[in-house]
């Protein structure tokens, strides 16, 4: 049995016929569900590699921020070395395994899938959108990245400020569920604050927003930054929020000006071009006609001759 030919294979034979000719909806669905087959291998892949990774390094790499803790703030701490998570039911260290393994999976997985997803757009697009797709999808990963290490980085300073507050004569004993959870949603909130001045470069790209609207709005949008980044930080201490939210403006400010340069290339882009729809015979709506280097401008003509011009219609002596 002969292997299904691929989209881009069955496009390129449909347009040495018709160079109009598209695939069919049956063709569409075939390609999306072998897309999508070959990025759930990948992920399934991956997720077994992090389940064994998660027993040799990679469970000690998410415990050392609160490993590092003062050894009052951590359960297990007087004991020499000690750092332990509590686990409060009998399912509760596969069920966390399982979770970590999935999202370090899904992360090593990432280039696998992503190109399963731009094999599936790229025929339809046209070269500039190509290359602004792969622009921001390897500018997007960066950001995330970026969001993902200032997060853990800041990670072992905020759990000692929130540890600190409960106080002497207090125990404190985290369960494995409640760090884990805490941990993943910091990383995924830091991640995703860092793409959110891409989306405004995207707007402005797409010539939905201009670098008008971006001025005019800095204020707003630097003190919405700072609120964005009180809801969203997962320990809402004042510490990671500025961490969160200083960035995020720094990012929006380099979006602005990108803006500014995009507008302007646009612009001059559009006054080029603005001439390039009339046809051969039709005149360009341009003065032409030469003009005498020592001629008063038109108006300032025009206004002169009027003054000049007599009651009876003669011309008046020239005042020169």
């Amino acid at each position: 049995m002969s292997a299904t030919p691929s989209r881009r294979s069955l496009l390129r034979r449909r347009r040495r016929r018709d160079p109009a000719a598209t695939m069919t909806l049956i063709a569409h669905l075939t390609e999306l569900r072998n897309r999508i087959a070959t990025a759930l291998l990948a992920l399934l892949v991956a997720t077994a590699v992090a389940f064994w990774w998660y027993g040799h390094g990679l469970g000690e790499f998410i415990r050392a921020p609160y490993c590092g803790l003062p050894a009052d703030l951590r359960y297990g701490g007087d004991a020499a070395g000690g750092c332990g998570l509590l686990i409060t039911d009998v399912f509760g260290g596969v069920f966390i395994r399982l979770k970590v393994s999935f999202l370090a999976g899904a992360v090593l997985s990432a280039p696998v899938w992503l190109y399963q997803l731009w094999a599936f757009i790229t025929p339809g697009l046209k070269r500039n959108e190509k290359r602004y797709g792969v622009t921001f999808v390897v500018v997007s990963t960066l950001l995330f990245a970026l969001g993902a290490v200032l997060a853990y980085v800041s990670l072992s300073a905020g759990l000692e400020l929130l540890l600190s507050l409960a106080g002497d004569g207090v125990v404190v004993a985290l369960t494995a569920q409640d760090y884990i959870g805490f941990v993943l949603a910091l990383l995924v909130a830091f991640g995703v604050s860092f793409e959110v001045p891409l989306v405004a470069v995207a707007l402005n790209l797409v010539g939905v927003l201009s670098h008008e609207v971006l001025a005019r709005s800095r204020r707003w949008i630097f003190f919405l930054t700072v609120v964005f980044a009180a809801f969203v930080t997962p320990t809402q201490d004042p510490f990671t929020m500025l961490l969160m939210a200083g960035p995020m403006i720094v990012l929006f400010e380099l979006a602005i000006q990108l803006a500014r340069v995009v507008d302007r290339r646009r612009a001059k882009r559009a006054a080029v071009e603005h001439f390039h729809g009339l046809s051969d015979d039709e005149a360009s709506p341009l003065d032409a006609v030469p003009s005498e280097l020592d001629a008063p401008p038109p108006d300032l003509d025009a206004g002169l001759r009027r003054e000049d011009e007599p009651a009876g219609g003669r011309p008046a002596p020239s005042r020169r």
